[in-house]
C-alpha cells in the first residue's frame, strides 16, 4: 500500500515538472513572439513615416506659386491648389505603434507642417542600421523622437509624383517608328550596326547575286 502511494506521490511530482516546464517554454516563446511583432511594426513604421514624408515634399515642391507646406495631413489626399485635385497621399495611415490614425505634428508658425512622429512612448528595440536620413533615431529613448521631417530640396522630395516621359523615348525596339524617307537617303543614313537585326537583301539589285538562285536550264535550249 505504502508503495502505491509512493508511485502516486512521484508521478504527480513528475506531471508538475512538465507542467512548470511548458509554462516556461511557452513563455519564452510568447516573449520572442511579442519582440518579433514589435519589430515588424517598427519596419512598418519606418516605412510609414516616410510616406508622410515625401507626401510632404510632393506638396512643398510642386506648390504653385510660392512654395508652402501643408497645414494639415488631409491636405495631402487632396490638394485644390491646382485645376485638377491632386493627392500626395493615398491614405492617413495608422500609427503600428498605437493602431490608430493620430500623428504627433511637427510644425512651425506661419509655414505649416514639415513632418510627422509616432504617439507611442515606449522604448524603441531597433538601436542601428538606419537610413543616413535617420542615423539619429539610434538615440532615441521613445518613438516619438522617430521624427519624420522634410527639408526644402531635400531628395526624394517630389518621388510621389510621376515624372513625364519624352514623347520620342520608346520601351522597346519594337514600339520605335521610324518615319518614311527616300530609299536613297535612307542607304546613306543607314550605318553599319545601327540595327540589332541583320540587315535585309538590297533592293537595288547590286548585290543580288549573293541571294540569287539560278534557274536549271530550259528542255532544248543551248545554255551557252
Amino acid at each position: 500500500m505504502s508503495s502505491m502511494c509512493n508511485e502516486k506521490g512521484y508521478t504527480f511530482i513528475w506531471i508538475m515538472f512538465v507542467v512548470a516546464f511548458a509554462g516556461i517554454a511557452l513563455a519564452g516563446a510568447g516573449q520572442v513572439w511579442k519582440t518579433e511583432a514589435r519589430r515588424e511594426k517598427e519596419k512598418e513604421l519606418l516605412f510609414v513615416g516616410e510616406q508622410f514624408r515625401l507626401a510632404i515634399g510632393s506638396y512643398y515642391e510642386n506648390s504653385p506659386g510660392a512654395k508652402r507646406y501643408p497645414d494639415s495631413l488631409e491636405k495631402l489626399l487632396l490638394d485644390n491648389r491646382f485645376p485638377t485635385a491632386t493627392r500626395h497621399l493615398r491614405k492617413i495611415f495608422h500609427d503600428p505603434m498605437t493602431g490608430v490614425a493620430e500623428w504627433g505634428l511637427i510644425s512651425r508658425p506661419g509655414v505649416g507642417i514639415t513632418g510627422v512622429h509616432s504617439l507611442s512612448a515606449h522604448k524603441p528595440l531597433k538601436k542601428a542600421n538606419f537610413h543616413e536620413r535617420y542615423k539619429s533615431f539610434a538615440e532615441a529613448d521613445s518613438y516619438r523622437e522617430w521624427k519624420f521631417i522634410y527639408l526644402p530640396g531635400e531628395a526624394g522630395g517630389g518621388a510621389s509624383q510621376p515624372q513625364a516621359q519624352p514623347q520620342n523615348q520608346t520601351n522597346s525596339p519594337f514600339d520605335q517608328k521610324q518615319p518614311a524617307q527616300p530609299q536613297a537617303d535612307q542607304q546613306q543614313q543607314t550605318q553599319p550596326g545601327s540595327s540589332m537585326f541583320p540587315a535585309s537583301p538590297d533592293p537595288s539589285g547590286e548585290n543580288d547575286s549573293l541571294f540569287r538562285r539560278r534557274e536549271p536550264p530550259r528542255e532544248g535550249v543551248n545554255p551557252g
